[in-house]
C-alpha cells in the first residue's frame, strides 16, 4: 500500500453470525496497536442503507426488513467509491453523516450481509476490496443470537422466533452461499 492510499476489508457473514463483533473488534485492536495520532481504521457498516420505513411500506417490504431488496445497494456502493476515492478529507457515511471516515483512516472495515453476493449492484463490491472474510456461525447459535436481539428491541419471544427463522433465515439462504467467494473465512 502506498502512503495516503486507503483499503477496504470486507466482514461479511449471515445475521446473528457475529460479523459487526468481529469488525468492530479488527478496529480497535488496530487503532490500538498503531501508535499513530487519530484512528487508522474506520467501521463501515452497511446498515446505514437500509430503506426508510415510509419507502418499505410503499414498496411492500418491510414485512422483510433485512433483505437484499430492502437496501440502497447502489448508495452503498456509491459510497465505497468515495471512501476509496476521497481520502484527502472526511466522507461521512450514513446514518445522517454520522459515521466519519477521517482522512488518516488508511483501513476502512466495511461490514454486512451481502457483500459477496453476485448480482447487481453487490457485485461489483468485491473488486473493491483488499480481502473480504466471511464469519461463519452454526444455524442453531445465529437463531439463538437473533431471536434474543428481536425480544431486547421489543418483539414478543414468539414474533422473534418467527423474524429470525423466517426473515433472516431467508436471508441467511442467500447469503450462506457467497462464503465460497470471500478470501478468508473466519469459523465461530
Amino acid at each position: 500500500m502506498r502512503s495516503g492510499e486507503r483499503v477496504l476489508l470486507g466482514i461479511t457473514g449471515s445475521p446473528g453470525s457475529g460479523k459487526t463483533t468481529l469488525a468492530r473488534d479488527v478496529v480497535g485492536a488496530v487503532n490500538a496497536r498503531s501508535g499513530a495520532p487519530g484512528a487508522v481504521a474506520a467501521y463501515l457498516p452497511m446498515d446505514g442503507f437500509h430503506f426508510a420505513n415510509g419507502t418499505l411500506d410503499a414498496l411492500g417490504r418491510h414485512d422483510r426488513k433485512g433483505a437484499i431488496d430492502t437496501f440502497d445497494g447502489w448508495g452503498f456502493l456509491g459510497l465505497l467509491h468515495r471512501v476509496i476515492r476521497e481520502n484527502d478529507h472526511t466522507v461521512y457515511a450514513p446514518v445522517a453523516g454520522a459515521l466519519p471516515v477521517r482522512p488518516q483512516a488508511r483501513l476502512v472495515v466495511v461490514e454486512g450481509n451481502y457483500l459477496l453476493v453476485d448480482q447487481e449492484p453487490w457485485s461489483h463490491i468485491p473488486a473493491l476490496l483488499a480481502e473480504s472474510w466471511f464469519v461463519a456461525t452454526p444455524e442453531d447459535e445465529r437463531t439463538a443470537r437473533l431471536i434474543d436481539r428481536h425480544i431486547r428491541h421489543g418483539r414478543s419471544p414468539e414474533a422473534a422466533r418467527a423474524w429470525a427463522e423466517d426473515v433472516d433465515g431467508a436471508n441467511a439462504r442467500v447469503i450462506e452461499p457467497t462464503r465460497e467467494r470471500a478470501t478468508l473465512t473466519i469459523t465461530v
